[in-house]
């Protein structure tokens, strides 16, 4: 939907996978547009808004939105242009002869969270095949992806039927504080205290750090400190240099804060990441 610039990184066994950079710089609403195949957006940088099938959800670095044929898919861009995502097509008869393809196949689309380490498998593979791998390999880490993705959306569905036994008119409200504060850190924010964060939103620091807990599944550090290692890795796999000057973009005490960050949430310290997410050399 809408335009952008993107490139292939491999068709294996029948899957289509491929990068793109969102051009379109327009707040409203754009859509709906009916989807056409089972499609997996992992969304590396940069934040929109996502309604499918009249479900409106904020996608932002930590995010997947996977489709189906059929689904009404609408997108906004209220924080601006520029988001980068990974694409993955997945032919309709691959996904029934897997075991775990049936979570897609009998299930509209929705969007769900990607974790720290299932996020880096992306990232590594995405730089793998920019640097030139055969069609068995990538063949064989999309397939372990997607399996990672659709165990993944196993305990989103969980998670969506423990909100839906809240008070509809509560739950609503608590998602759109949620929202707000995800749009802060989005638009930069990482530097901000909690206090600041819960002035920005219309909140007390304490009621915003127990609603988002309750919406999200997660504090607002946690969250804070995976978005800004997703930052971090973006950076690194587009050639970024210095830790130091990341460190202080993106409001670590310093290096070495940014260094255990990174290590505990991806299991890898910085300098092995960078070597994993390394581009190309011409």
């Amino acid at each position: 939907m809408g335009l952008g610039m993107g490139r292939r990184l491999g068709s294996p066994d029948g899957m289509h996978l491929y990068e793109a950079r969102c051009l379109v710089d327009h707040a409203g609403w754009l859509g709906p547009v009916p989807e056409s195949a089972f499609r997996a957006i992992l969304a590396r940088s940069g934040a929109y808004l996502s309604r499918v099938n009249g479900r409106e959800t904020f996608t932002d670095a930590l995010s997947v939105l996977l489709t189906r044929p059929g689904d009404d898919l609408s997108v906004a861009h209220p924080l601006g242009w520029g988001d980068v995502f990974t694409g993955l097509v997945v032919p309709t008869e691959m996904l029934a002869e897997r075991p775990d393809g049936q979570v897609w196949l009998g299930r509209t689309g929705w969007q769900g969270a990607v974790d720290d380490r299932l996020d880096l498998r992306h990232r590594a593979l995405v730089a793998a095949c920019r640097r030139g791998i055969d069609g068995f390999e990538t063949a064989e880490r999309v397939h372990s992806l997607l399996t990672g993705l659709l165990a993944a959306s196993g305990q989103d569905r969980d998670d969506q039927a423990r909100a839906a036994r809240r008070r509809p008119a509560t739950h609503a409200a608590h998602r759109r504080l949620a929202h707000r504060a995800r749009e802060v850190f989005a638009t930069g924010g990482f530097r901000l205290g909690l206090d600041d964060v819960a002035r920005a939103v219309h909140s007390s620091p304490y009621h915003l750090s127990r609603v988002f807990h309750a919406v999200t599944g997660q504090t607002l550090t946690a969250y804070r400190n995976r978005l800004r290692v997703r930052a971090v890795l973006s950076d690194l796999q587009e050639g970024a240099p210095c830790l130091r000057e990341l460190a202080a973009a993106y409001g670590f005490a310093d290096q070495a804060h940014l260094t255990r960050v990174v290590r505990r949430h991806v299991g890898e310290p910085p300098a092995a990441v960078r070597r994993a997410l390394a581009p190309p050399t011409s």
